[in-house]
This record gives C-alpha cells, structure tokens and sequence, in this order.
C-alpha cells in the first residue's frame, strides 16, 4: 500500500513537472519548415518571428478604390490629354488649318488659344511632351526620341503642304488629293498615305501605348524613390486622398479608359475614343480575341487592389498580363490591316481608296510596334530599326508608294509581324 502510494506521488510529480515545462519552453517558431508553429499565424509567416501573412487580394466589381470615403482614383491629366488627341484628329481633316496652328496643338502651351474646348487651353498638358516619354525606353535615349517626334510633326507639315492644297484635285499617282471610298471620300498625300490616319493610330503606340506600359506600369516608376515605404505606411501625395503608386497606376488605367462614360466600368461603351479604347473594342469584336478587354480591365482593377494590399508581387503580375494584351492588340490590327488590303489588292478591279485607308491604318500599327513590350524583357516585339525597315519596304515596291504595293509584300509583312505574337496570321487576318 506504501508503494502504491509513492508511485503515485511520483506520476503526479511528473505530471506537474511536464506541464510547467511545456509552458515556459513553448515550440518556437521557425518561418521556414512548412508547419505552422510557435506563435506564427500562418504556415511560416506571421507571428513575432516571421514575416506578415499575405492575405488573398480580391478585385473590386468595379474600378472603385475609397478611402475615408473619398475616391482615391484620379486620372485627369490622361483624359485631358486623350481629349487634345481628338481635337488635333478633327483639325488635321480641316484644310484651312496651316502647319504653325496644328504643331501649336500638338505642343500645346497653358493658356494658349489651341482648342476649342476652353479647359484644354487652360491646361499645362500637351501631347508632344509624351510622346515616345517611357522611363524605361527613352529615358537613356534622347536620339530615338527626337526622331520620333520629328516624325508626327513631319506628318503634320505633309497634310499642310501637299494635301491641303490638294484637298479638291483627284489624286493619282504622284498626285495628292482626294479619292474615294465608297461612300467616304479620303485625302491623301502623292504616295498614297492618309496622314491623318497615320499620325492617329501611330500616337497609338507612342504615347498611349508607351505612357501605359512602358511607364506607368514600370516598377521604375511604381516603386521610384520611397513609393513603396509610403505606399505600406499609406503616406498620402501632398493635399491629395491616395499614394503616389496608387495614382501612378491609376494613370496608366487613364490612357486605356479615360473616355469611357463610366470609367469604373468601362467596357460596356468601348470604343469611346480615337485611340486604346476604340482598338481594344475592335479586338475585342473578333471571335478570336473575345474576352482580351475583361482580361485587360480585370487586371488593371486587381493590380490596384494588390497595391492597397502592399502586394507587389501580384501587383507586378497584372502589370504583365496588361502589357502583353495591350502590345498584341498593336500586332493584331497591323496584320488585320495588311491583310485586308492585300485581299482588295487581289481583286480584278482594286478599290485603291480603301485599300490606302486600310494601308494608312497599317502604317501606323506597324510604326506602334516599336512601343510593345516583350513578356519579361524590357524591349518591344520590334526594335525601331526593325519597324523603319518594314515602313520601307511597304512604301518601295515602285516611285509611287502605296500605288505600287503588291500583295505579296503586305502577305510578307503580315506573316512577319504575325510570327513574333502568339496568335496565328489566321486569326489577326480576319
């Protein structure tokens, strides 16, 4: 009976001497062995010892972001500029206008009476300024960039000097003026070229393509001086509700976007404007490419969740996703372009008025080219040695340009551009 009340004692003891040290020796966490432990929160993250957990970020419905209340998105500077587009657009088909009042608009000075829209002229904005602007592209190439912008005035001063004069003679080759198509009449220069047309869908690329993807979506500018510091500590642009990384990434949604009716939601009206938004709708009308304009606003608003949730990784994720589509629909209607125009070229009586319209559009895909940005490489789909050289060869199939275009250039350079993207010649073709 003595013994069995000893061995007792002595399990009690051990029992008690267990628990105590089971209490004051807790296991300790170790961030790094795939088990949750010590006081981590989380599978190795968490807790006094590891690093946060991250949290699932979930897009909003819509591109709505709050804070206290107020919206923290803002985008202006980009409606302001897509709205100078569309202005200088309309002044380039009116041939009273003289060379000094369009290079005015495109290099718009505050305050100088350039526009119609009254606001615009108040404005300290211009489209010159951020033209072929990128941090990543031309930031170290001030050569490239000069060109280019020599190139829109260029075009600028062609549609003053040979097709304004022009503007009621019947063009024919070597001879600028008008020509029809169908029911639309066209104005174009002594090869053939539609300047108007060039210009606007080659400011596609440069500035509206560029300033997205090449820029604001650029962890050189997201991530610039302490915007990631400031961004997790919500440290708040001076007088306004939002981040500098939240307000970048809402500019680059701007260039896409800013027109829409509803900018929160804004693909049910694309093809508000003359630019990204009219071209992603075009895109996405093609059977082929249905559902690139969801892909596109889907990651846009949950890239700028990410940012609220201090996600960089999935932030930079979207950013991806965005650049890809965005650059492929710059390929796409380059090839869809050529390809229509070498099918009217075949035909046994050519529709030249369409056929320079089509080709005009073409162009300046082609010259957009140049702004795409390769998936995980900070270069495009094609250099601009590249792009000036492909321009060349669709204008020196004869002394007359697009009047001596054959269909197996343009079936060359559509394989070409096609071949670099992952669609088919197929798909873009049609």
């Amino acid at each position: 009976m003595r013994f069995l009340r000893y061995t007792i004692l002595c399990v009690a003891f051990l029992a008690l001497s267990c628990s105590k040290d089971e209490s004051e020796d807790p296991v300790a966490a170790t961030c790094s062995d795939g088990i949750q432990n010590g006081d981590e929160t989380g599978v190795d993250c968490g807790g006094s010892s590891c690093t946060p957990c991250q949290q699932a970020v979930e897009a909003p419905l819509t591109y709505t972001f709050e804070r206290d209340g107020a919206s923290t998105v803002d985008f202006n500077g980009q409606t302001t500029r897509l709205l100078m587009g569309e202005e200088i657009l309309v002044a380039l088909m009116d041939e009273t206008r003289t060379a000094e009042t369009l290079l005015s608009m495109y290099a718009h000075q505050q305050d100088a009476a350039d526009f119609q829209d009254t606001q615009l002229n108040a404005s300290d904005k211009n489209l010159k300024s951020k033209t072929a602007a990128s941090v990543d592209f031309f930031a170290a190439n001030a050569t490239d960039q000069a060109l280019i912008r020599a190139d829109f005035e260029g075009w600028v001063q062609r549609q003053v000097d040979e097709v304004f004069p022009n503007w009621f003679v019947a063009a024919a080759p070597g001879v600028a003026g008008q020509i029809a198509d169908g029911t639309s009449t066209r104005y174009i220069t002594t090869d053939g070229l539609e300047m108007n047309q060039l210009f606007n869908k080659s400011l596609i690329g440069a500035l509206m393509l560029d300033q997205t993807v090449n820029n604001y979506l650029s962890p050189a500018v997201l991530d610039a001086g302490n915007n990631r510091t400031e961004n997790d500590n919500q440290v708040l642009e001076a007088g306004k509700p939002y981040t500098i990384m939240e307000h970048k990434w809402d500019e680059a949604y701007g260039y896409v976007f800013g027109l829409n009716a509803d900018p929160a939601n804004p693909n049910a009206d694309l093809g508000a404007d003359s630019f990204l938004n009219k071209y992603l709708g075009r895109v996405e009308g093609d059977s082929d490419f249905q559902g690139i304009a969801d892909e596109i606003y889907d990651a846009f608003k949950l890239g700028r969740a990410a940012i609220a949730a201090g996600d960089y990784t999935l932030r930079d994720e979207q950013a991806a996703l965005i650049r890809l589509r965005l650059s492929e629909i710059m390929g796409i209607r380059a090839v869809y372009y050529l390809n229509q125009a070498k099918l009217l070229l075949e035909q046994p009586a050519p529709e030249y008025g369409t056929i320079f319209h089509d080709l005009s559009e073409g162009y300046g895909f082609i010259y957009s080219l140049q702004f795409t940005r390769k998936p995980g490489e900070n270069a495009p789909y094609f250099s601009k040695a590249e792009v000036d050289a492909m321009l060349t060869d669709l204008m020196d199939d004869g002394a007359n340009g697009l009047w001596d275009v054959t269909p197996a250039t343009l079936g060359q350079l559509a394989t070409d551009i096609a071949a670099r993207f992952s669609f088919t010649l197929e798909q873009a073709g049609n």
